[in-house]
């Protein structure tokens, strides 16, 4: 994408073109490219229609009013930081006193934007020239130019004294797609722990999947869930060295490490509950099981079990119907049974998928429920179940092999 693009975008006729393309629909989008050029330049017709493609695509992680103000580039919406993300981490380095920060490979702007909402002075610093071109556009357009400085350079030449803070994302994609080795980051990881303990505060964002011991003891690792899906890891400086942490949105609830022992491995009770992602990701499923004062299904499973149904946000509660040994004959004939047409599965511990156990079965009926394909003490099983709520009292029955 050419640097110059965004300038054209930015002019009135772009300007113009971006307003009417806001809910277009792409499929109608050879009809409507025709009739814009009628009036505008063809150049800058393409340029506002990938623009439009680009920031439909960034609603999911932006929202409407600021992504249909902002601009893109392919790889900066897939690879930005969820403006939901970026606030609260932006909010923790206010918390800690940043005043000033060094944004290191700041991509289009989704975390300077953030830090720059919550008040604090942003030096973004990226070496894709049309990356820098979208991240100042994004600056002005969201009138935080003042607060945000974007250059383009190789952040590894970048000067960070005199700033308090260093957040680093380094690319975590190379020429053959996503690495999950941390030293084929981009820069390498180790450079951007150097980074980071320059300064008094410092966060490095890494793959949600790295490995905890490759988690540096001088850092605090926080894992971020968003709806329940577990969008980044972080490994934080100036902090609490040696603390693990999960974080769930949009709540903000944070459940951090106590050094727990793995919780003892007990019956199937009333209520299954499902550890949020963040919290199985930090080793936090014991601090969990404390919470709801139950245990596992299984020592190799993430699955907790209790008898009483305890509010908790680090996990979703299922009352427990059914419990059998596993078999999609018998699955199928406990649906047919209970009129179930709509049927959730969910699995761990299992090699079924669940497209073939919808297939197999062949669920019909009014009725909703949740199957849970597992192990249960070492043995495959099957829990039939649906979202706990109040009133969910009585036992649940179990079938025997």
């Amino acid at each position: 994408m050419d640097v110059d693009v965004f300038a054209e975008l930015e002019s009135a006729a772009g300007q113009a073109l971006l307003a009417q393309l806001r809910e277009h629909d792409p499929a109608d989008e050879l009809a409507v490219a025709t009739r814009l050029r009628r009036t505008y330049d063809a150049g800058l017709v393409s340029a506002a229609l990938a623009q439009a493609r680009l920031r439909q695509r960034a609603v999911a992680k932006f929202g409407a009013e600021d992504a249909y103000r902002m601009y893109f580039t392919p790889n900066g919406v897939e690879q930005s930081t969820r403006a939901s993300v970026a606030a609260h981490r932006a909010a923790r380095f206010k918390e800690l006193g940043v005043r000033r920060l060094a944004d290191l490979c700041g991509g289009i702007g989704g975390d300077a934007i953030a830090l720059a909402r919550a008040g604090i002075q942003v030096l973004a610093v990226d070496r894709d020239a049309p990356t820098c071109a979208a991240a100042r556009a994004n600056a002005a357009a969201l009138g935080l130019a003042d607060l945000i400085e974007v250059r383009c350079a190789d952040v590894t030449e970048v000067d960070t004294a005199g700033y308090d803070a260093v957040f680093v994302d380094p690319a975590r994609r190379t020429g053959r797609g996503r690495t999950f080795d941390p030293e084929a980051y981009s820069p390498p990881l180790s450079r951007a722990l150097t980074a980071a303990r320059t300064v008094p505060v410092a966060a490095v964002k890494v793959a949600p999947g790295i490995p905890h011991e490759a988690v540096p003891e001088d850092a605090e690792a926080e894992w971020v869930a968003d709806g329940g899906d577990v969008k980044e890891a972080a490994l934080w400086f100036g902090t609490a060295p040696g603390r693990v942490r999960a974080t769930l949105l949009p709540s903000g609830a944070a459940l951090t490490g106590r050094g727990l022992p793995d919780p003892e491995v007990r019956p199937v009770g009333r209520f299954l509950y499902e550890p949020d992602g963040a919290v199985i990701r930090a080793h936090l499923v014991a601090e969990a099981a404390e919470e709801i004062g139950g245990g596992l299904i299984d020592e190799t499973i993430a699955y907790l079990t209790a008898d009483e149904l305890r509010p908790t946000p680090y996990a979703t509660a299922y009352a427990i119907d059914e419990v059998l040994p596993f078999g999609l004959k018998r699955l199928k004939a406990l649906l047919r049974e209970r009129e179930v047409g709509t049927l959730t599965v969910k699995k761990r511990g299992s090699a079924v998928e669940p497209e073939e156990v919808r297939r197999r079965v062949k669920p019909r009926g009014p009725n909703a429920a949740t199957v849970f394909l597992t192990r249960v003490a070492g043995a495959p099983a099957m829990m039939l179940g649906r979202p706990a709520g109040e009133g969910d009292t009585q036992t649940y029955r179990t079938y025997q092999t």
